[in-house]
C-alpha cells in the first residue's frame, strides 16, 4: 500500500461500486507508476484502442511519467483501486475553463460503475478548480463510454467530426444529474447490504466447543434457526464444533463464503480480515468487543479494522455488535447472539446497542410484531442506519422501518434519505439522550451545539415519526404494520365503558384528534351490538379511524367480540385500534392469519393496555398520513442569487483574516445583496453633530438607536428614538437618549431611516459541527428567546419547508391576524427563509449570521440590522455532488 501523501487529501474517498463492493478512489501519484503499468497490461487491446484511437499495446517510460505526473489543478487524474490494484483511471486536462476528460477501465471491472464514479469526482474537482465545461472524444463503436456520458444527467451537446463523436457539457450539477447520482448511490448501498442479508454461506470465526462462548452461540443460533445456507466453523484448535467440521482458516474452507462472523479477541481481528479478503468474502459481522468503546487504543484499533476492511472491498457490521437477522422463509438467517428468532413480518429494525437489541427481539415476539430484517450495528464503524434505509426503500418484505438511535452521525444525509423513503414507507425513530445529547462509548460523533428543537425539526422535515420510548415505538409500529393509514384526524369511539371512553376523548383532544362520535354500548353489550355499532361508524364518511373499547363482564372471555373486531379489521379501509382486555400488542384473538407465515397479518387489530397509548399512537400515524398526503414543495434555485460573488467576498475576507472575522457593515450588506436580501443602511455616529449630519443625509424621518448588546431585545424600544424630522428633533433626541439610565460607556449609536410599523422578527443561520447548516426563525425580543419559541430548518429547504417553519411557531397567530389585527406578509417571510437557507447551504464559512430586527408588515418587510461572522471551513459541495462512504474512524456514515 502506498505511503506517499496525497496532495489533495479531501479528494480521497471510499466508494461503492454498482454491485455493492467497496473500492478506493484517490488522486494518482508518481509512486503509482508500477501499479499503472500492471493495470495497463491487464487491459484488452480493444479497450486500449477505444482510449487512444489507435493500437497502443505498451507504455513507454515517458508515457508512464506523463500519465502519473499531474499538477492536481490544470491536469487532474484519479484512480480507482481494489485490493490496492488499479482497476480504473480517469483524468482531465484543462485549457481555460474547459477540460477534456478521458477514462480507461480494466475489462474485468467494466459495467461495475467505475466510469460513472470517476466522472462524478473529476467534475467536482473541476468545479473546485474553476472548470465549467467538460469535453470528450469517443469512437462511435465505444457504446459503453457513450452510455456513461448520456446517462449522467448533464445536458449534453454532441457532434461528429471525422468519425469521432464529441461530447460537451457544463459540469454545474443539474437536478437531473443530482437525481441520477442519488439513484446510483441508493442502488449501490442497497446492493452492499443485500449481499449481507442474502448470504448463502457463512463462516463463524472463533467457533468454540465451549457452550458459554460467543462463537458457540453463533453456530448454535444459525443451525437451530434453520438457516437454509451453509455454515462453516473456523477454529484452529479443534476438529469439530457442534457437529460441524472445523477449519483452521477461512481459506481452508473448500466452498465459497459470502460473509464471516468474527468472534475472536480484538487483537486477532486484523489477521481474520486478511484471511477473509484472500478468500473473497463479501462482508464481516464483528461480534468481538475491545474497540472504540474501550478508549483511545480501541479507537485506533477500530480505525485500522475499518481501513483494512475497506481496502479489500469488505463491508463491516460492528464491531461490538449483536448481529443481523433475516426472517425470509427461504433463508431463515439468525446471525446474531439472540437465541430467539422473531416471527416473520413487515418491519425492519435498526439499533446499536447489543443488550438493547436482545430486549427488542423479546418485545416484538411478545407483541406479535413480526420483523423482516434486524440489525444491531454496535459501534457502527461502517454499516449504519443510512445503509439500511437505502436497502429497505426497495425491499418488498419491509413496509415499516424502526430506528433506535443512540447518536446521529450525519443528520444532513439522514434527512435527505429519510425524506425520500418516508414518502412510501413510514419510519419510526427513537432518539435517546434527548436531554443530555449523550454519545455512547464507541460512537465517533461530532458534538453538536444545536438545540433539541433542531433535532425535532430534522425528523419532522423528513417525515419521520419521532417517539419518546421503545414502548411507544412498538405502539406505533403495530398500528402501521397491521392497519391502513387514516385519511384524517376524525375518530369515533365505540365501547362498553363510559369511563374509558372519556379517557380516550380527553386524550384525543390533547393529541389533536377530533372525536366525531362516542357510542356507548353499555356494560352488557354483546358481539352483535359491537358489530352493528362498529360497522355503522366505519360507514360514516365523517369518520377516519375508530377506537374500540372492550372491558369484559365477569366470567366472559370476549372471544365473540374479538372475532367481530378481527373480521371487521381485516375488511376495513379505515384503521381500528382497541383497548381489548387490557392487552398490549396484537392478542391472538385479534389476529388475522398472515399469508407470510408470521404471527399477525395485515388487518389484525392492535390492542393497547392503556387508552392513552392507543390514542397517542393513532395521533402519530394521523400526523404521518397528513405528511405523506401533502405537497412537499420544491427546491427553488433563484435566478438572482449571485453565489459566485458571495464566495469571492468570503474568500477575500478570509485571505485578510485567515482565522476568521466579523464582517463589516458594508460586507454584510454586500453578502445579503448576493442573495436578494435588501438590508437598510445605517450610519454609526459618535457625536450630536454626526447624528444631525446623518439625519440630513437620509432626508430626515429617521430614528436614533442605541446599539449595545444588552439593548438588542428590549421589547419596550426605549433605546430607539423616533419621529426625528429636523436638526432640532435630533439634538433633543440625542440629549434624551444619552441621559437615559440604560446607556453604558460602551454603547454605540446609529441613525437609520424610520421603518414602517409592523411586527419585529428575527432570522439566524449557523454552522453546527454535526448538523452543518441551520436556519432559525422567531419573533424578536427577550420573551421569545426565553421561552424557546424558535423554529428550525436544515437546508436545503423547499418553499413549503419555509412555510412550515413560520407556522410552527407558538406565536405564529400574531402573524396571521390575531384578534382582528392586520395579517402580515407571510410570503415575504417565507421568501427570506428560503434565501437565507440557500446562502447557508452555499457558504459553510458563515459561522453565524443574525438578521434582526426585521419589521414585517402588510406588504413586505424591512430588514434593519444584521451581523455576520465567517471562519475557515471545508467546502461541502463535495458532500452533495459525489458519492463516498464515511472516512474511516471519523464518524458513522449517517446514523450511529
Amino acid at each position: 500500500m502506498t505511503t506517499e501523501v496525497h496532495p489533495v487529501a479531501h479528494w480521497e474517498a471510499d466508494v461503492l461500486l454498482k454491485d455493492g463492493r467497496v473500492a478506493q478512489l484517490r488522486p494518482i501519484l508518481q509512486s503509482d507508476a508500477e501499479r499503472f503499468v500492471e493495470f495497463y497490461s491487464r487491459v484488452s487491446e480493444q479497450s486500449k484502442y477505444f482510449r487512444f484511437f489507435s493500437s497502443y499495446p505498451t507504455l513507454s517510460e515517458k508515457d508512464v511519467v506523463r500519465f502519473t505526473t499531474v499538477d492536481h489543478d490544470r491536469r487532474v487524474a484519479f484512480v480507482v483501486t481494489l485490493h490496492n490494484e488499479i482497476i480504473g483511471v480517469g483524468r482531465y486536462d484543462a485549457d481555460g475553463d474547459e477540460a477534456e476528460v478521458a477514462f480507461l477501465v480494466e475489462d474485468a471491472h467494466q459495467g461495475r460503475g467505475v466510469g460513472q464514479l470517476l466522472l462524478e469526482h473529476l467534475a467536482q474537482a473541476g468545479r473546485e478548480r474553476g472548470i465549467q465545461r467538460f469535453t470528450a472524444d469517443v469512437l462511435p463503436s465505444n457504446t459503453r463510454m457513450q452510455q456513461i456520458f448520456r446517462e449522467m444527467g448533464y445536458l449534453i451537446d454532441g457532434s461528429v467530426d471525422e468519425g469521432v463523436q464529441r461530447f460537451a457539457f457544463q459540469i454545474e450539477p443539474t437536478d437531473s444529474a443530482m437525481g441520477v447520482m442519488r439513484a446510483r448511490e441508493q442502488r449501490a448501498e442497497a446492493a452492499s447490504i443485500e449481499r449481507i442479508f442474502r448470504a448463502r454461506s457463512i463462516a463463524v470465526i472463533g467457533a468454540s466447543r465451549r457452550t458459554d462462548s460467543i462463537g458457540q452461540a453463533m453456530v448454535r443460533n444459525l443451525v437451530l434457526g434453520d438457516f437454509s445456507g451453509a455454515v462453516y466453523a473456523v477454529n484452529s484448535q479443534a476438529e469439530a464444533v457442534s457437529g460441524l467440521p472445523a477449519y483452521k482458516t477461512v481459506q481452508d474452507i473448500p466452498d465459497e463464503v459470502d460473509i464471516a462472523i468474527v468472534a475472536v479477541p480484538a487483537d486477532s481481528v486484523k489477521d481474520v480480515v486478511l484471511d477473509c479478503a484472500a478468500k473473497g468474502v463479501h462482508g464481516l459481522i464483528v461480534i468481538s468487543a475491545g474497540f472504540a468503546e474501550e478508549g483511545p487504543e480501541g479507537r485506533q484499533r477500530q480505525r485500522e479494522l475499518l481501513g483494512l476492511s475497506r481496502s479489500y472491498g469488505l463491508r463491516l457490521v460492528g464491531p461490538n455488535c449483536l448481529g443481523i437477522i433475516n426472517t425470509a422463509p427461504d433463508l431463515q438467517l439468525n446471525a446474531s447472539l439472540s437465541p430467539r428468532m422473531p416471527p416473520q413480518g413487515r418491519v425492519g429494525f435498526f439499533c446499536q446497542s447489543g443488550a438493547l437489541g436482545t430486549a427488542i427481539l423479546e418485545s416484538v415476539s411478545e407483541r406479535g410484531l413480526g420483523l423482516s430484517t434486524f440489525v444491531s450495528a454496535g459501534n457502527r464503524a461502517d454499516v449504519s442506519g443510512n445503509d439500511l434505509l437505502q436497502y429497505w426503500q426497495e425491499d418488498d418484505a419491509t413496509e415499516v422501518i424502526l430506528l433506535y438511535l443512540e447518536s446521529i452521525g450525519n443528520p444532513r444525509k439522514f434527512s435527505r434519505i429519510a425524506r425520500r423513503v418516508s414518502r412510501t414507507k413510514p419510519i419510526v425513530a427513537v432518539k435517546s439522550g434527548r436531554s443530555t445529547q449523550g454519545v455512547p462509548a464507541g460512537h465517533a460523533v461530532k458534538r453538536s451545539a444545536a438545540p433539541q428543537a433542531a433535532v425535532d425539526a430534522m425528523f419532522r422535515q423528513a417525515g419521520v415519526i419521532q417517539v419518546d420510548s421503545l414502548d411507544e415505538m412498538f405502539d406505533v409500529a403495530q398500528l402501521l404494520a397491521h392497519q391502513p393509514l387514516p385519511r384524517g384526524n376524525r375518530i369515533s369511539i365505540v365501547g362498553n365503558s363510559d369511563a374509558v371512553a372519556l379517557i380516550v376523548a380527553d386524550s384525543a383532544a390533547a393529541s389533536g384528534l377530533q372525536v366525531v362520535e362516542a357510542v356507548s354500548l353499555g356494560a352488557d353489550a354483546n358481539s352483535d351490538d359491537f358489530e352493528a355499532a362498529i360497522e355503522s361508524e366505519l360507514a360514516n364518511d365523517n369518520v377516519d379511524a375508530l377506537v374500540a373499547i372492550y372491558i369484559p363482564p365477569l366470567n366472559t372471555t370476549g372471544e365473540d367480540v374479538a372475532n367481530v373486531l378481527a373480521a371487521v379489521g381485516e375488511q376495513s379501509d379505515k384503521p381500528i385500534v382497541s383497548t381489548f382486555l387490557g392487552s398490549q400488542g396484537v392478542p391472538v384473538l385479534l389476529r388475522v392469519p398472515d399469508l407470510l407465515g408470521g404471527s399477525a397479518g395485515r388487518g389484525s387489530v392492535p390492542s393497547y393496555s392503556a387508552p392513552e397509548a392507543a390514542v397517542r399512537a393513532l395521533a402519530r400515524v394521523v400526523n404521518y398520513a397528513e405528511w405523506v398526503a401533502r405537497d412537499h414543495g420544491e427546491f427553488h434555485i433563484a435566478l438572482d442569487h449571485r453565489t459566485g460573488d458571495a464566495r469571492a467576498l468570503v474568500r477575500q475576507v478570509l485571505a485578510a483574516a485567515p482565522r476568521g472575522a466579523v464582517l463589516s457593515t458594508d460586507q454584510v450588506h454586500a453578502l445579503l445583496a448576493c442573495y436578494g436580501i435588501d438590508l437598510w443602511t445605517w450610519v454609526n455616529v459618535h457625536t450630536k453633530e454626526e447624528a444631525i449630519a446623518a439625519g440630513e443625509s437620509f432626508g430626515w424621518d429617521v430614528v436614533l438607536k442605541a446599539g449595545s448588546e444588552h439593548l438588542r431585545t428590549r421589547p419596550d424600544l426605549a433605546h430607539v428614538w423616533r419621529d426625528i424630522h429636523s436638526a432640532d428633533d435630533m439634538a433633543a433626541a440625542w440629549d434624551h437618549i444619552k441621559d437615559w439610565t440604560g446607556i453604558r460607556k460602551d454603547t454605540k449609536f446609529f441613525v437609520q431611516k424610520a421603518a414602517p410599523d409592523g411586527i419585529h422578527v428575527s432570522f439566524s443561520v449557523a454552522e453546527d459541527p454535526l448538523f452543518g447548516p441551520l436556519v432559525s426563525f422567531g419573533l424578536a425580543g427577550a420573551p421569545s428567546e426565553l421561552l424557546g419559541d424558535r423554529s428550525y430548518g436544515i437546508p436545503p429547504l423547499t418553499d413549503l419547508d419555509a412555510e412550515n417553519m413560520i407556522r410552527n411557531l407558538r406565536s405564529a397567530p400574531l402573524l396571521y391576524g390575531y384578534r382582528g389585527s392586520e395579517p402580515v406578509d407571510v410570503d415575504a417571510l417565507q421568501d427570506i427563509v428560503v434565501r437565507l437557507a440557500a446562502m447557508k447551504d452555499d457558504l459553510p464559512e458563515i459561522a453565524e449570521l443574525d438578521l434582526e430586527p426585521v419589521v414585517v408588515h402588510g406588504k413586505g418587510l424591512t430588514a434593519l440590522s444584521a451581523r455576520a461572522k465567517v471562519v475557515p471551513s471545508a467546502d461541502r459541495r463535495g458532500e452533495w455532488y459525489v458519492r463516498r462512504l464515511s472516512q474511516p474512524g471519523v464518524t458513522g456514515d449517517t446514523l450511529a
